[in-house]
């Protein structure tokens, strides 16, 4: 499973890139927008900072041809853009002509195996189905997750499910299980599944234990 970061704060992704755990970033507008007021600059300096990872880069015309055009401008700002397209019907055609324009493209807030399917025949790079969104009005959001995978493998698609609006370390656990191939964590949660409290406790207690020897160099 790869793992991206889901932010655009440029601190922050430094900072992870050093564990060598991240393979990617997926922006959105509302990320970009907490982070000032040039996202374009913004988006290349992440593209810059993870060279050989794919960076999720949203378009934020609504209107389809113009969507489209901008589609192609965003996927010249660096050769590891990938263009965030979402998943509405309004939006199929430029999706369908983007592919066969050679543009690397995330179909995002997808709700439905029906909507995965449609993606995956249209032969997008990933499908990021929302596992949050759903868990918000009390469905069970990982269920779509297995049956995406089931679909996948089933028709022998190359599209790659990214799991997306995770909320917390059980939604990633319950991701892995799934067989999701990418996820993307917020920073927080990223961080919360990097450690355990068993794991502190049997630190701390190897130490206290070490000590009592009292060696001072060793080996």
């Amino acid at each position: 499973m790869d793992i991206f970061l889901d932010t655009a704060h440029i601190p922050s992704i430094k900072k992870q890139i050093a564990t060598g755990l991240i393979n990617g970033v997926t922006t959105n507008p509302s990320l970009l927008s907490k982070e000032g007021p040039d996202p374009k600059a913004i988006i290349k300096e992440i593209c810059s900072l993870l060279p050989h990872g794919d960076i999720s880069v949203e378009v934020t015309e609504t209107q389809p041809d113009n969507a489209f055009k901008q589609a192609l401008q965003l996927a010249k700002i660096a050769d590891n853009v990938v263009v965030k397209v979402p998943c509405h019907s309004q939006y199929y055609p430029i999706i369908h002509k983007l592919v066969h324009e050679g543009i690397k493209i995330n179909v995002t807030l997808v709700f439905t195996l029906m909507q995965g399917l449609m993606m995956s025949k249209l032969g997008v790079k990933y499908i990021s189905p929302f596992v949050g969104r759903w868990d918000d009005i009390d469905v069970d959001g990982i269920v779509l997750l297995d049956e995406l995978r089931r679909m996948i493998d089933e028709y022998g698609y190359n599209t790659k499910i990214l799991a997306a609006s995770i909320r917390n370390v059980r939604h990633f656990h319950q991701a892995i299980v799934a067989g999701s191939d990418v996820i993307t964590l917020p920073i927080e949660v990223f961080e919360k599944s990097m450690d355990h409290m068993l794991t502190d406790q049997g630190i701390a207690k190897f130490n206290a234990d070490w000590q009592k020897l009292g060696i001072k160099i060793f080996p």
